[in-house]
């Protein structure tokens, strides 16, 4: 195939321009957290009652409770994680995965008109995705397309995993919590029966105990329960990436056509992210 025919089959030389991903508020977390607490302190206030809403004990009963049998099911080493779980949720790293698809596109226009080794120059940009950076030395190296993707999918896979296990922590305390609400109201309930004597006693204490039930509640339904989904969500959309990585990767590593590419990573890309590169 001559020059002109290949610059007409992939198209001019791109300008290779990667999004620097960065750190985000994630507004859908932290609105509807503040939201739902702050509908839940609200609902309180304008009640037509006297009645304390916060008891010291059933607190303690809650939180510490869901702490201490949460980490019954994990290892200290993954437990020293546990307290970046939230922040991961509220921040988030992002990156678009239609600026991922394209850049990827034009590294393999590159790729294919002007060697392998022209990916080379330009490491600045590639360099802003660690991953993308690994994947794109694999190729530069000569690795063979099967081992690029044997070796990043196993790669990808671990990190799915560890994020799994994170998720995990979150879920397994929102299926705690309320277990301990329910263990610190029976405690209330005993106490309360054993001075059956002061009737005046009885209706403030029953009081205090249900209170271990609403706070086991709000702590397992409304906080944990959903960041258990929302840290779920956030390791799909970064697999997205690393899955649009590694088909790029193995594609130009066969020197396979970029147009065909373009068809690979679309069926990867959901509607609304999916590009026309070509067209």
């Amino acid at each position: 195939m001559s020059a002109a025919e290949k610059e007409a089959e992939v198209g001019p030389l791109p300008d290779i321009k990667l999004d620097q991903p960065y750190n985000k508020v994630d507004l859908a977390t932290l609105v509807g957290l503040l939201s739902a607490i702050g509908m839940i302190a609200l609902a309180i206030a304008i009640g037509q009652s006297n009645a304390n809403f916060f008891n010291i004990p059933s607190f303690m009963i809650v939180i510490l409770g869901t702490m201490a049998a949460t980490s019954v099911s994990y290892t200290g080493e993954e437990l020293k994680r546990a307290g970046s779980i939230i922040t991961k949720s509220v921040f988030r790293r992002v990156q678009s995965p239609s600026n991922l698809a394209e850049v990827l596109l034009g590294l393999a226009v590159i790729a294919k008109k002007k060697g392998i080794l022209a990916l080379s120059n330009h490491e600045a940009e590639i360099k802003k995705d660690e991953f993308l950076f690994r994947a794109t030395q694999m190729v530069v190296d000569g690795y063979k397309p099967e081992d690029i993707e044997r070796t990043l999918s196993q790669e990808m896979n671990a990190i799915k995993d560890r994020h799994k296990r994170s998720a995990g922590i979150t879920r397994r305390a929102a299926e705690v919590a309320p277990a301990m609400g329910l263990i610190g109201t029976l405690v209330g309930l005993v106490q309360m029966l054993a001075d059956l004597e002061n009737p005046e006693t009885i209706g403030p204490a029953m009081a205090v105990a249900l209170l271990t039930t609403f706070y086991g509640a709000i702590l397992g339904t409304v906080i944990m329960a959903p960041l258990a989904v929302k840290l779920d969500k956030n390791s799909h959309d970064e697999a997205l990436l690393k899955t649009l990585i590694i088909t790029t990767c193995s594609s130009i590593a066969r020197q396979e056509n970029p147009r065909r590419l373009e068809m690979l990573l679309n069926a990867e890309l959901p509607p609304a992210e999916q590009i026309q590169y070509f067209d």
